[in-house]
């Protein structure tokens, strides 16, 4: 009997050995699987997030290659000239258009075939007809010709002045900023208000009576 119950003893304790090490081994493979799971899904993971960071980095690429493109000095512009070596404007003031040619000379500026002087007799509207060679420190190195219609004579000068500057914006793309900070190359768009009916002019009344 003793024999008997030491037997069942050693079978029971080989039993309780196998189970555990039957558990530390499906542990193990457990591990195991969870390891190897765990790392496709970090790779996953990983992978993902490098297509995340090319897409954000690729429109971030493009915005430093469109920002160096704008950067970049943009292209020249060209001289506009004729065959006689001239460059060409109107210039427009109120109801005055002056049409310009200028070239290379000594100064000499003509209007309707008349000497500016004599077209213009008045010193400020001289003045004001050479202000774009003053601003461009250009005086005495264009000729000027000129045919003014229109308007008065104050306004023929600032129309005068207007075509002048936008001949040499032509001949002389340099100049352009110089020209557009003085203004000279902007149409003046103010004209003369229409007359109202009831009215004598744009905005004076008839005297009123009360009787």
């Amino acid at each position: 009997m003793v024999a008997k119950k030491e037997t069942t003893a050693k079978k029971t304790t080989k039993k309780a050995a196998d189970k555990k090490t039957a558990t530390k081994k499906a542990d193990k493979v457990a591990t195991v699987v969870v390891e190897k799971k765990v790392a496709k899904v970090a790779k996953k993971t990983l992978e993902d997030l490098k297509t995340v960071e090319k897409a954000v980095e690729a429109p971030a690429k493009e915005e430093v290659k469109a920002e160096v493109k704008k950067e970049e000095a943009p292209a020249k512009r060209e001289p506009k000239k004729d065959k006689f070596g001239r460059s060409q404007a109107t210039g427009k003031k109120k109801d005055a258009i002056a049409r310009v040619f200028i070239k290379l000379g000594k100064g000499k500026i003509t209007v309707n075939d008349r000497d500016v002087k004599n077209y213009f007799p008045r010193p400020v509207l001289q003045m004001i007809i050479n202000q774009p060679f003053v601003v461009t420190n250009r005086e005495g190195q264009f000729d000027v010709v000129c045919t003014a219609t229109g308007g008065g004579l104050s306004g023929q000068a600032y129309a005068l002045r207007h075509g002048i500057s936008r001949a040499l914006d032509l001949f002389e793309p340099e100049l352009h900023t110089a020209l557009k900070k003085a203004g000279f190359l902007t149409r003046d768009s103010r004209v003369v208000e229409r007359k109202k009916p009831g009215l004598s002019k744009a905005r004076k009344r008839f005297q009123f009576s009360k009787r």
